[in-house]
């Protein structure tokens, strides 16, 4: 992938403002999109749009499937431009936090909306020639993701493994009567996600024209309780019974002294291998449907990978194993010749990952908060280290704001290391700008930093604590934040740094 030197912001949709509990793809996501091509910015990065359930804890890495978008995003009032909903089905809205998701509720007003699109779209028949071609397109993985929607819901969303054994193993007669019986809801899914990704095209389309690029995340691993474990269990380690035989998770690190058990299945690589890695090369086929560039997290999952017995209740008893590698991306090269991919490759990875990454030409990932520690003079995160073909980031959803990583995780003596290296007296009130403006000066060709630190805010914006499963993805900006970010200011640093976007 070749990038030229310019910048862009880190915001996921559910962060934006809105009436409706939570951002989604309606006019402030337009509004957005507009505000970073003003200031100069060129890539907007999202982490996935997949669904997201409460058991999961919304987290948007922990998702029902891979392939299907979250519902809960599309914006009710591009429903009523288009004929769906009225515009009183818009009036007398609950009264929702500006600065926090409030998921519980945003979704029962969500659903009550959806279903109420539903009704009109089957009683007048409207966008029917587009909604056909879009199931015939996306058939593939959307009659599956119905299919096991309808069953999960039927089971109160337990495990698929807790399903009736005609269902759990796909019995062709069952799954029959099922498509019968439960027409309606499963037309019903199917057209929830045709408006997905029609007014997410559409968003896209509307970046794109302003030289806008969406930045797309994909989840290295899948949840066993998803579409694609139970319509594929063969691509996965599973045992006779189809229970997981080992699980995901990364050893002891910054982040836990445990390590963190992800608890998700382990792919059966020698399967895959032999299919010529096909679901793979759809599944980023699709996202990049999505998106111009998408982020492969837990990229060293590729070289090696952690591997847990599923009978722990930790991450410390596992093992290293080897991943495709080189087998993998040759083959993606031959379907995807311009190698759209970034590397995610942050945390602890051997040279091995980073030799991986360098054949194939993928930008990797450095963030400067990393950089301040006692190795700062080899360090890879900092600044003097960077290389062209990287991105530089302030910190990303997993880390805390800029200023909260200066007020809660900095030590004494990597504060007055940090002021040195930037020469420059560093506090609470100037950590965020200081730390911003090092990144636009790295020689790294994209540099990015998350939204709350161009607002300059405190812990209390931040997006994700990784280990730690309740509270997450809830930040939200609020218009009057938006309303004072100066594009002027941002367009002449930008410049300063070289990173304005080419005529």
């Amino acid at each position: 992938m070749k990038t030229n030197r310019s910048s862009g912001i880190i915001l996921h949709i559910t962060s934006l403002p809105g009436p409706f509990g939570m951002g989604d793809l309606g006019p402030e996501a337009y509004r957005f999109a507009d505000k970073l091509q003003e200031c100069g910015f060129v890539y907007w990065q999202l982490l996935p749009l997949n669904p997201v359930e409460a058991g999961m804890g919304y987290s948007p890495y922990s998702s029902t499937s891979a392939f299907a978008g979250n519902t809960m995003l599309i914006s009710p009032e591009l429903l009523v431009r288009e004929g769906l909903l009225p515009a009183a089905a818009l009036e007398n809205l609950p009264v929702f936090p500006n600065e926090k998701v409030n998921y519980a509720a945003a979704f029962n007003l969500k659903e009550k909306l959806l279903r109420q699109a539903f009704e009109t779209f089957r009683r007048k028949n409207l966008l029917e020639d587009a909604y056909n071609i879009f199931c015939r397109n996306h058939q593939f993985w959307l009659h599956d993701f119905a299919l096991f929607t309808v069953l999960h819901e039927a089971h109160e969303k337990a495990s698929w493994l807790e399903w009736p054994a005609e269902f759990r193993q796909r019995n062709p007669e069952a799954l029959k009567a099922l498509e019968k019986d439960s027409e309606a809801e499963i037309s019903y899914i199917k057209f929830t996600q045709f408006l997905f990704y029609k007014q997410w095209q559409a968003l896209r389309e509307y970046g794109n024209q302003q030289g806008l690029f969406f930045f797309g995340d994909l989840p290295f691993y899948v949840s066993f309780d998803s579409a694609e474990v139970w319509a594929k269990p063969e691509n996965f380690k599973l045992d006779a019974d189809q229970k997981p035989v080992s699980v995901s998770g990364v050893p002891p690190d910054y982040f836990s002294e445990t390590g963190q058990l992800w608890g998700t299945p382990i792919y059966n690589w020698e399967k895959l291998k032999a299919q010529k890695f096909d679901w793979w090369i759809k599944r980023l086929a699709h996202n990049l449907e999505l998106f111009d560039v998408a982020r492969l997290d837990h990229f060293r999952a590729f070289y090696d990978y952690w591997e847990v017995p599923a009978t722990e209740k930790t991450a410390i008893n596992g093992k290293w194993q080897y991943g495709p590698a080189d087998d993998f991306f040759k083959t993606l090269q031959l379907e995807f010749p311009d190698m759209p991919f970034i590397a995610e490759d942050l945390g602890y990875v051997g040279q091995g990952v980073y030799d991986l990454r360098d054949r194939f030409n993928l930008p990797g990932m450095v963030v400067l908060q990393y950089g301040f520690s006692d190795d700062i003079a080899t360090s890879v995160f900092a600044l003097h280290n960077h290389r062209p073909n990287m991105i530089a980031y302030t910190g990303t959803h997993d880390n805390n704001t800029t200023i909260g990583w200066w007020k809660e995780e900095m030590k004494p003596e990597d504060r007055k290391r940090a002021s040195q290296y930037l020469n420059e007296t560093l506090t609470e009130e100037n950590i965020s700008l200081a730390l911003i403006k090092a990144t636009l000066m790295s020689v790294a060709e994209l540099a990015i930093f998350p939204l709350q630190d161009l607002l300059n805010l405190d812990e209390k914006a931040i997006m994700n604590k990784p280990s730690i499963a309740e509270g997450n993805w809830q930040w939200r900006v609020t218009k009057e934040q938006l309303d004072s970010i100066d594009e002027k200011y941002w367009q002449e640093l930008l410049a300063l740094y070289g990173r304005l976007p080419k005529e």
